[in-house]
């Protein structure tokens, strides 16, 4: 654990590397992993991905990494966060703690994100490429994020963490 507990949110669309990304920079700060994906299916074993069950999802990995932050650990957030207002909800609880917070935007080549979306298996997320398309367009811009592209190779991807975190 670092002297100072941060909370790091990485978001994107689907298929674009988050949970990779995510891993990494958990490790690198050696942060708690909260990821959208698991805490929904915790919540809603067989999800129906209603506005509710989203809210829902968000407010349980808030008040987790709430409860995380109090301790005075890290937090690493996993999870497309396309509403700005879940992002500066994010920044505002870190902000609520005195910790450092930090918004990385995974970002990736379409064709690239779709062939990954298409060849997952026993993963936590539940996105298709019909959802990806939905989300491409409902994704809220981010004013001024860190950006890691994760089209390419998986080393360059992590030395580019490395280089941020």
């Amino acid at each position: 654990m670092s002297d100072t507990a941060r909370l790091v949110v990485v978001c994107g669309l689907p298929g674009a590397g988050k949970t990779t990304v995510a891993e990494a920079v958990a490790e690198r700060l050696d942060a708690t992993l909260l990821r959208t994906d698991v805490v929904r299916k915790e919540l809603f074993p067989e999800p129906a991905y209603t506005s509710d069950e989203s809210r829902r999802t968000y407010e349980a990995v808030f008040d987790r990494a709430d409860e995380t932050l109090a301790t005075g650990e890290s937090v690493v957030l996993d999870g497309t966060f396309r509403r700005s207002r879940r992002r500066e909800r994010a920044r505002s609880l870190a902000r609520g703690h005195d910790a450092p917070f930090r918004l990385l935007k995974v970002a990736c080549d379409e064709a690239v994100a779709k062939a990954r979306i298409r060849s997952r298996e026993g993963d936590a997320s539940d996105a298709d490429v019909e959802v990806y398309d939905i989300l491409r367009e409902e994704f809220e811009p981010i004013d001024d994020p860190l950006v890691v592209d994760n089209s390419g190779d998986l080393d360059g991807t992590l030395a580019r963490v490395r280089d941020l975190f």
